[in-house]
């Protein structure tokens, strides 16, 4: 398979040549954070992916967490940067800051963690916990917060715990996680934001109970047996959006040709890191470096090759889709992965005005140019932007919760607790459409890495 992918690229060389002319602009800047998931871009630069299609990128680890890089993108510093998933949806519709910003690919899917420290997992065994249950649902923090506002009366102190940004697939997933059980997440708790890098400090220092971040920041407390990781988030929601490639509207219709170049040099990024587990090693050691992640590669390879350590002194656990960069379109930017973040934000009252939520996607998400790009490169495409969530063994939900695009709106307020600022009836009237959804099928066209099992390996 990797032959066959690096051959492919080889192939491509010439086309890619003849294209060069056509680049308006060769000299970009990319932004990203010190997280396992900037490894597209890392490996398009590394391993000579922009240089094929006439580009200089200047590729830059930002240093002030994830609003430094949404506001270096609107201003125009960055060209292009890693993304969470909700960020150009939030800009767009002026939540966080205010910009046109749009997401030309998906990065990734899964690759989260919700880590506790010590302390607070010796209270919740007193409730019950099994730590070693897969999927670990949160009753027995229910239980422990309970009994904690019990013996305390008014004079509760909610639990703290860290989250990386407010539009986060991390503040979404860890509200989710802790819902289910029903905690109400803004009474029983207090969730701050903190720049990835410094949440295992966060917690040792003992500003916050835990945390849910990207790698290599949950394994990091795990190794140090300062805690375990009681859930990832594809525990929570099997092969979930979690990053995106994003830049502004503006950048996309006035290089056109160049936003095409950008996205098949990290398509084939994401290729090559699918391809092989020896290739994600490979990828761990260039992460490793002070300019990119700066962590330990024996960190880095606990979730990057197929495994990941839940527990603290216990063995890696298998868990092969933990990050999956190609396989299953985990490249492509599904309408109906967007729009599942706007729905979070008004279940979760961050939204107070009824919108269209499907002009906003299609204005945010761009599987049209994704499509374009993946044909010049080899990148299978999935039969429609549009599907549902929750419907088979794949995309399921922890709770059994269907997500249907069509549906949103019901979705939103179908959970116990939920609390938006708009009504139902409000954001109904103001959806008045309906798509068709098609179910891709669970196939590994790249390589056995970020693969569930040998039999979806297409050969």
């Amino acid at each position: 398979m990797l032959k066959r992918v690096v051959g492919f690229g080889l192939g491509l060389s010439l086309v890619a040549t003849s294209l060069l002319a056509e680049v308006e602009k060769k000299e970009l800047t990319i932004g990203f954070i010190a997280l396992t998931d900037c490894a597209p871009i890392v490996i398009a630069e590394e391993k000579g992916f922009f240089d094929k299609y006439g580009l200089d990128v200047h590729v830059v680890k930002e240093g002030g967490g994830w609003p430094g890089i949404q506001q270096k993108v609107i201003n125009g510093e960055y060209d292009f940067s890693h993304a969470l998933a909700g960020m150009p949806i939030a800009a767009t519709l002026g939540i966080n800051g205010e910009a046109n910003l749009q997401a030309v690919l998906s990065l990734d899917f899964n690759g989260n963690g919700i880590t506790f420290g010590n302390n607070i997992i010796k209270e919740m065994k007193k409730y019950g916990m099994d730590e070693k249950k897969r999927p670990l649902g949160s009753e027995s923090l229910k239980k422990y917060i309970d009994a904690k506002k019990a013996k305390e009366g008014d004079k509760y102190q909610p639990l703290a715990f860290g989250m990386v940004h407010p539009v986060s697939t991390h503040n979404y997933e860890l509200r989710y996680w802790m819902a289910s059980s029903g905690i109400e997440p803004d009474r029983d708790t207090t969730i701050k934001p903190f720049p990835p890098p410094t949440m295992p400090s966060n917690l040792i220092a003992g500003n916050i109970e835990g945390y849910c971040v990207g790698e290599p920041w949950n394994e990091r407390i795990v190794l140090e047996k300062k805690g375990s990781t009681l859930v990832t988030n594809y525990d929570i929601w099997n092969n979930n959006p979690k990053k995106v490639l994003q830049t502004r509207a503006d950048f996309v219709e006035k290089y056109p040709e160049t936003t095409k170049a950008v996205m098949k040099a990290i398509i084939e990024a994401q290729m090559w890191l699918d391809a092989s587990w020896e290739n994600r090693k490979e990828a761990a050691q260039i992460l490793s470096k002070p300019n990119y992640v700066k962590a330990p590669v024996k960190v880095l390879e606990k979730s990057m090759t197929g495994t990941f350590q839940y527990l603290k002194g216990q063995d890696s656990e298998p868990n092969p889709e933990f990050n999956v960069f190609a396989n299953y379109y985990a490249a492509y930017p599904f309408y109906s992965h967007g729009m599942w973040f706007i729905t979070q934000m008004y279940r979760w009252g961050q939204l107070d005005k009824p919108v269209n939520m499907k002009e906003v996607i299609e204005k945010t998400y761009r599987p049209d140019l994704f499509e374009a790009a993946a044909k010049e490169v080899g990148y299978k495409l999935p039969p429609s932007p549009w599907k549902k969530d929750g419907v088979d063994e794949h995309n399921k939900f922890m709770d059994g919760k269907v997500y249907d695009p069509n549906k949103a709106v019901e979705y939103i307020y179908s959970f116990d607790v939920t609390s938006p600022k708009v009504s139902k009836e409000e954001l109904l009237k103001a959806n008045q459409w309906s798509v068709e959804t098609k179910q891709p099928e669970y196939n590994c066209f790249y390589g056995p890495a970020g693969c569930a099992d040998p039999k979806y390996i297409v050969k």
